[in-house]
């Protein structure tokens, strides 16, 4: 069966995609986000004039298609991103999922196994159902299953939602990504996915650019994931410049095809938005960060094969090239 990738507005094949964004948010709130009634509100039109601004900064710098994986428990709002993504003609793919002990939804799934609740069993039926049916009383499926875990150790909670994305992923065949800090953990999350079962080239390592060790980026190329190198802009974390030169050894090692790029823009923060700067926007890495990589003899092939043929190997779940 030819594979397809699941989009907020129906299904294409992978080939159609072009050069894809793997990792920016539409919108955002944290948990509690709600609770703040000084913050300033939104209307929906200025919400979709804003959307409809960033896709037109996409398209200008020759994206095609993003993925937005903003997992459940952040206000993701998949309906909203279809009506983007109608207006606009620009494939969304969304995501269900959940995120980190420390910031996401805990309190919820803690009642609900202080109840006798089984997580891994509950989280892995919820994401089933939006990945195959649709996200609440929608038919507005998602497309990647989003996890993630903080700092230091893996917790119990996280190994759980890891262990539901695993589940859903195999009985579904949607790809996984996911969140690290600081770019650590991410040995311990393949790990993890492989003990479940996952196939290796199911899995974005996500925010692997949060460091700058050659050896932590090499050994999650040895485990066979894709790495995300997904927050340029974001120079309060790493220095774009910096991303650029790991990116550039993994290339001279013979890694491009591991790579996958985006910049982890929010474009709607509920409640108090995240302080903004000139370079966090979606057409960074095109405009910025590839004559960055030129310049340091990044050929126009690995930028094709990075921004269009990696995100369309990753959803088509074909095995990964041989190195080099």
């Amino acid at each position: 069966m030819t594979a397809r990738v699941q989009t907020v507005t129906g299904t294409v094949a992978p080939a159609e995609l072009g050069a894809t964004l793997i990792h920016e948010h539409v919108v955002t709130g944290m948990p509690g986000w709600d609770t703040d009634s000084v913050a300033p509100g939104w209307r929906k039109n200025e919400m979709m004039q804003v959307a409809k601004d960033k896709v037109a900064e996409m398209q200008g710098a020759g994206i095609k298609a993003m993925v937005d994986p903003c997992p459940a428990d952040l206000a993701r709002d998949l309906p909203f991103c279809a009506e983007i993504s109608q207006a606009t003609g620009f494939p969304i793919v969304g995501a269900t999922g959940l995120y980190n002990e420390e910031l996401g939804a805990t309190p919820y799934w803690r009642m609900r196994e202080m109840v006798g609740g089984d997580l891994v069993e509950e989280m892995s039926a919820l994401f089933v159902k939006e990945l195959t049916v649709g996200v609440g009383d929608t038919d507005v499926k998602a497309g990647i299953i989003k996890v993630a875990t903080g700092r230091g150790a893996i917790t119990d909670y996280e190994k759980s939602v890891l262990g539901a994305a695993s589940k859903a992923c195999i009985e579904t065949g949607a790809p996984i990504i996911t969140h690290t800090n600081d770019g650590v953990l991410g040995g311990e999350q393949q790990a993890i996915f492989a003990e479940n079962g996952v196939p290796p080239n199911r899995v974005i390592i996500g925010h692997s650019c949060g460091t700058n060790d050659h050896d932590y980026h090499w050994g999650l190329v040895e485990g066979g994931t894709y790495l995300g190198f997904d927050r340029f802009g974001l120079e309060q974390i790493n220095s774009d410049e910096n991303r650029a030169k790991s990116m550039l050894k993994l290339i001279e090692r013979g890694a491009a095809s591991r790579l996958l790029v985006s910049h982890d823009t929010v474009w709607c923060w509920l409640g108090k938005p995240f302080p903004s700067n000139s370079t966090w926007r979606p057409s960074r890495f095109s405009e910025d960060v590839v004559p960055m990589l030129k310049a340091g003899g990044a050929s126009d092939g690995h930028i094709d094969q990075i921004l269009v043929e990696n995100p369309r190997r990753y959803f088509s779940d074909e095995p990964l090239p041989a190195l080099g």
